[in-house]
């Protein structure tokens, strides 16, 4: 018997493999994403003192950190990304470590490879700002710098960390009740810079606070008179940098005067800043380098332009004064600092053009034309990070790592754009499928055709017929290289306004939105390439943390957001704005996706309401058990086409499945007890149709579900600390079918009709066939994989963010129906039934993602292609990666490995011979007949 059972599990498990090694790097795509850069923390580096060149290192908007290669722009490690949207990130001069402050998380991390040194917390709260302590002092260590960090909320005040060990050495603590706002050091002193809020008001005043780099101890503190002008943190320009004179700045409501102080001093120099437009916004760039010249300069962006000034410090009379100008050019600008040795010198960009400036003089050291590049049209610079190669008088080379106002990341080396990196992409929250446009047309044509009277749809169906006519020529004349594409193994791919079709449906578009407010449009065929992008920003200003809902239509999408008043509605293939009146004409069979139910969670409540909209009173409410509350809830998806009703045994009898379109599974929590609860409902009715309890479980941790065809699945974490049990991760499959014996259709199966929305009781409730499983890892996203006609295997995608991995598990593998305690029969065997163990382990041919690392991770959804053997799968979250996946081999594609030529010739050669062979058959047949036989 067990030949035959290892045989069986060879059957199921051989068209596990995901990912073909010829199909690796061809099929799939990858968009290894940081997001966007934040200027503060970005800055290029060298990652240990002897290395001869810089890596690019940032923490960006979400929270990642990484380092990336300037040559080709490559990620060269990155940390997952955190929480905090206030991440600060600094590197000492000579130092193979960088640190980071994330929340309340202080991190040093090997600069060449990322593996931590050291973490340390700062006791539950914030780290408000950091720096490096780079002067001696005796009792630095010489290996790795200390790091200073200003801590808020709770306790407010400053801790220096060991450099090695991230232990705190001294605690500094404020107990004034001023606001912190940024630390500061100079050769000697270490600044504390909070505001000061009067009792009468009028706005704050900034108080710095001197203390000893050595003790921590308060030295001397002293406010600078700000009344009127500074009222929060963003009214202060710049503070800081580890540079011989520290500086603090800030300027009016107007702009119209900037006012510095060098920290340390009570003196405060005024300066106009220009009058000629009106200013929207100052920014001050200053070196952070100790030993550099102590010169910064201040950056002006107007409404059509962008100028500059730098100023110079006296270090003898800790004085100000304005050095020289930049004039005002028009056009979006930006700014970026470097400094070798002591000189420190300014990058002017721009979208046509580089120049490099000193800082002691206004002569122009290099100037380059910048050749453009398709990702960053209509873009402009909004800040960037330099480095300059300065000989004699003139800069001979110079690049800077820029973000433009698309949300691309570019590198621009001299006079050209070396590389791109659609930081935009990153964050991605909802996504949704999106036919082609020559798709698109045909199926709204056949709709239009459907509901019309014969006589009319006729006529249509010949008007279209005559139309379609005038594209015979085109492709009459594409015939020859569509023969010889074919010939050669190359797909027939033909261009829409940068679409790619093809036969077999894998160009399909992907419109996705972020939550910094972009949408955009990938071909998943095309190897993830980008269509177009759009800022929905534009339409609603100032609003932040988007979290939208995406629904596709017949030719656009449709956008709701609880920042819009009403849905916004974008064309998908082209990206622009479609006139709501447009959309109203449409017929509501122009959808997608046909909604049957939509669902509300109120008040701890699951609410049904009929249709697509949710209107004042709800169809159904369902509660769960008393000390519970939903977090989730799971519906079937509207396209899930079955090929067959029922499951063949290995005797030829049927286990009719229970195919319910209208089934929702939702999952609810018990924080008392560690109780997950799984409800499965009749969303017409809202009748309960099959419950399950699990105890012992951790609720902090997701519990993901699915549903498909007349299966659900679902993934949940013991908790070890609430039972005698040790922690684990388990996945429950259950199948649904209308009785437990075969050819039996149950209670209703001689019924003529039956009625969803007035259920007979327990008659219409499914026969539910559970099993469990020990998995490895936590899931915490599932999906299915989706086929034209339903007739492929489907497969169990799951993402796991331990391993940073989404893997495909076959059906056969968590079969609900496997045999327990005993082999299979040779009738199960032929169903492909294996004997059930309770652990499975992931078989690394499961993975979808081979060698790519998918970090951040929040979903995955799937499509049916043009071929029933292949599903479309996209993952979306801070990474985007997408493949197609043949769960039962690709049965209707030639695989690239056939030889189309050699076919050929021996069909040639077949033709030939039996040219030669048939004039010697009939001979042969002729002769027989006057043959006499003897």
């Amino acid at each position: 018997m067990r030949p035959y059972a290892a045989l069986a599990i060879a059957v199921c498990l051989a068209p596990a493999a995901a990912v073909f090694e010829d199909d690796a790097f061809h099929i799939d795509f990858h968009y290894a994403l940081l997001g966007q850069p934040k200027h503060e923390a970005t800055f290029f580096q060298k990652p240990y003192a002897a290395s001869k060149a810089s890596l690019l290192y940032t923490v960006s908007e979400n929270g990642t950190i990484g380092a990336v290669n300037p040559k080709d722009g490559a990620l060269v490690w990155r940390s997952a990304p955190g929480s905090s949207r206030t991440g600060h990130l600094r590197a000492g001069e000579e130092q193979d470590t960088i640190v980071s402050a994330l929340e309340d998380r202080i991190t040093a991390w090997s600069a060449s490879d990322g593996r931590i040194v050291w973490q340390t917390s700062v006791g539950g709260a914030i780290a408000e700002d950091l720096e490096i302590l780079e002067q001696e002092d005796g009792i630095s260590n010489n290996d790795i710098k200390d790091a200073i960090v200003l801590v808020s909320r709770g306790v407010n005040g400053v801790k220096r960390l060991d450099g090695q060990t991230g232990r705190a050495k001294w605690t500094f603590e404020d107990t004034s009740g001023d606001i912190p706002f940024q630390v500061s050091s100079s050769p000697t002193t270490i600044y504390y810079i909070s505001l000061h809020s009067p009792l009468l008001g009028g706005g704050s005043k900034l108080r710095i606070t001197s203390l000893s780099p050595i003790t921590g101890k308060k030295l001397d503190s002293y406010t600078l008179n700000s009344e009127g002008e500074v009222y929060t943190k963003e009214n202060i320009l710049f503070a800081g940098a580890n540079t011989a004179a520290p500086i603090i700045a800030w300027t009016d409501k107007a702009h119209k005067v900037l006012k510095v102080n060098v920290i340390g001093t009570k003196g405060v120099s005024s300066f106009h800043t220009p009058s000629s437009e009106s200013i929207e916004c100052i920014t001050l760039h200053a070196p952070k380098k100790v030993n550099s010249l102590p010169h910064f300069l201040v950056e002006y962006q107007t409404a059509t332009g962008h100028s500059a000034e730098v100023y110079h410090v006296d270090l003898k009379k800790s004085a100000v004064s304005q050095a020289y100008k930049l004039p005002l050019l028009k056009g979006k600008g930006t700014f970026a600092t470097s400094t070798s040795d002591a000189n420190v010198y300014f990058t002017r960009i721009t979208t046509e053009e580089v120049m490099v400036v000193s800082s002691v003089s206004h002569g122009v050291l290099g100037k380059w034309s910048v050749t453009g590049s398709p990702a960053l049209a209509g873009a402009h610079p909004i800040h960037g990070v330099s480095e300059v190669v300065v000989k004699g008088t003139s800069a001979s080379a110079a690049r800077s790592a820029v973000l433009f106002s698309n949300g691309q990341w570019a590198l621009i080396r001299n006079n050209e754009i070396a590389w791109t990196r659609p930081e935009f992409l990153s964050g991605t929250v909802a996504a949704v499928w999106a036919q082609l446009p020559e798709e698109e047309s045909l199926a709204l044509q056949l709709e239009e055709e459907h509901h019309q009277d014969v006589i009319s749809a006729y006529i249509n169906r010949v008007r279209r017929h005559l139309r379609d006519l005038a594209h015979v020529p085109a492709w009459l004349q594409s015939l020859p290289n569509r023969v010889l594409g074919s010939v050669a193994g190359k797909t027939d791919e033909t261009t829409i306004g940068g679409i790619q079709h093809d036969t077999f449906g894998f160009h399909k578009l992907v419109i996705a939105a972020t939550d910094t407010g972009y949408l955009f449009a990938l071909d998943v065929g095309s190897k993830g390439k980008l269509i177009w992008s759009t800022n929905l920003r534009q339409f609603l200003p100032g609003v932040t943390g988007f979290r939208p809902s995406l629904k596709a239509f017949r030719g656009f999408i449709e956008i709701k957001d609880a920042s819009l008043t009403q849905p916004l509605l974008i064309n998908s293939t082209t990206g622009s704005q479609v006139s709501p009146k447009y959309a109203h004409d449409l017929s509501p069979l122009a959808l997608e996706e046909e909604t049957l139910i939509t669902y509300q969670l109120t008040g701890g409540q699951l609410e049904g309401f009929l249709g697509v909209e949710i209107s004042s009173q709800p169809v159904w409410t369902f509660a769960p058990s008393a000390g519970e509350r939903i977090i989730s809830y799971t519906s079937r998806p509207a396209k899930d086409p079955v090929a067959s009703i029922g499951k063949v045994l290995g005797d030829r009898r049927v286990l009719y499945k229970y195919l319910n379109p209208n089934i929702v599974l939702v999952t609810a929590i018990a924080e008392v007890g560690h109780r997950a609860s799984i409800y499965l409902l009749d969303s017409v009715s809202g009748q309960l149709l099959h419950t399950a309890s699990h105890y012992g479980v951790d609720v902090s941790r997701p519990i993901p579900s699915t549903i498909s065809e007349h299966w659900f699945t679902y993934s949940f974490t013991l908790d070890s600390t609430s039972s005698s049990q040790s922690r684990g991760y388990h996945l429950v499959v259950s199948e649904l079918y209308e009785s437990p014996l075969p050819d039996d259709r149950g209670p209703l199966g001689a019924s003529a009709n039956s009625s969803t929305v007035q259920p007979k009781g327990e008659s219409v409730k499914p026969y539910v066939l559970s099993q469990s499983f020990q998995i490895p890892e936590e899931i915490s996203h599932m999906a299915v994989t989706q086929t034209r006609q339903g007739i492929t295997s489907r497969e169990l995608l799951v993402t796991l963010p331990s391993s940073n991995s989404i893997i495909g598990i076959p059906r056969g593998v968590i079969d609900p129906r496997r045999p327990v305690g005993r082999d299979p029969t040779a009738q199960e065997q032929s169903e492909g039934l294996v004997r059930y163990t309770p652990m499975i382990m992931f078989d690394p041919k499961w993975h979808l993602n081979h060698k790519y690392e998918l970090v951040g991770i929040r979903d995955v959804i799937t499509s049916e292609s043009g071929v029933e053997s292949t599903s479309l799968v996209f993952a979306f979250g801070l990474d985007i990666f997408g493949t197609r996946v043949a769960p039962s081999f690709a049965f209707d594609v030639l695989g690239k490995g056939f030889n189309k030529i050699q076919m050929l010739l021996t069909v040639a050669a077949l033709f030939i011979g039996v040219l030669f062979v048939a004039p010697l058959v009939r001979r042969k047949q002729i002769n027989s007949l006057w043959t006499v036989p003897q």
